[in-house]
C-alpha cells in the first residue's frame, strides 16, 4: 500500500492496524537503561509507603516523580 492510500484511510477514520508491522514499532526516547541509585533507608520507607498508597511499585513512583520534576525544570 502506498503512503497516500494509508494516509487517506487514516484521515477518514478507517483502521490501518492491519497494514502495520507492530513487531518493529518503537517509541522514540523511551528506550530503557538500567541505573543503580543508593537511597537512605528512610527514603526507601517513604517511597514504599507512598507507592503502596497509590497502588504502584516503588520503581514507578520514582519514575513518575523524576519525570514530573524534569518536566517542571524544562519549563522554567
Amino acid at each position: 500500500m502506498k503512503a497516500k492510500e494509508l494516509d487517506k484511510k487514516f484521515d477518514t477514520g478507517e483502521s490501518i492496524i492491519k497494514q502495520l508491522d507492530l513487531s518493529k514499532a518503537i517509541r522514540p526516547n523511551q528506550q530503557q537503561k538500567r541505573v543503580n541509585v543508593d537511597f537512605p533507608l528512610w527514603m526507601i520507607q517513604s517511597l514504599d509507603k507512598e507507592a503502596k498508597r497509590i497502588g504502584v511499585p516503588r520503581q514507578s513512583i520514582i519514575k513518575i516523580w523524576l519525570a514530573e520534576r524534569l518536566d517542571k525544570s524544562s519549563t522554567l
